[in-house]
């Protein structure tokens, strides 16, 4: 009996630690995403404390520069939580302000197609040859590629 009395407690400690479950870890966002136009796509990378690095591979549209791809890379990038931002250097007199969130969508994995969504709000700013800075902001959803497919950066 004293043998009983041992052992059923020991038994339910590990039946009770077998079905707690670890906790979740957070979501990773890192990856490619579609950005403005077919072809032009943005990596983000997340990092230790939510620093977030990355670059926006895009078509330049200048006189200079059209057909071009151009790569911006983040100067700084931040993840609190869902809530991303990022702002890229300046190429060509083009830079870009991103402000939104990051979240999962309908994919059922990541090798879905906008398993990932970055919604928020683009701000494009342009300086022209007389340094004349005008600003763009719009609306933006940005689905992520498929981990199976993301195309290599240009170089």
């Amino acid at each position: 009996m004293k043998l009983l009395a041992v052992l059923v407690p020991l038994v339910l400690a590990s039946v009770l630690a077998a079905q707690t479950t670890a906790p979740a870890q957070p979501e990773n966002y890192s990856g490619m995403y579609t950005f403005l136009q077919d072809g032009e796509f943005v990596q983000i990378t997340i990092e230790d404390e939510g620093r977030v690095t990355g670059f926006i591979s895009r078509f330049g549209d200048r006189e200079s520069d059209r057909g071009t791809f151009l790569d911006q890379f983040f100067k700084e990038g931040k993840l609190d939580g869902q809530k991303l931002s990022f702002t890229t250097k300046t190429v060509h007199g083009v830079s870009f302000e991103f402000k939104g969130v990051v979240e999962r969508a309908d994919g059922k994995t990541p090798n879905d197609e906008g398993y990932h969504l970055v919604k928020g709000t683009l701000v494009e700013n342009r300086t022209d040859p007389n340094g004349k800075t005008s600003s763009k902001s719009r609306e933006v959803v940005f689905k992520s590629f498929p981990e199976s497919m993301e195309p290599s950066p240009h170089n």
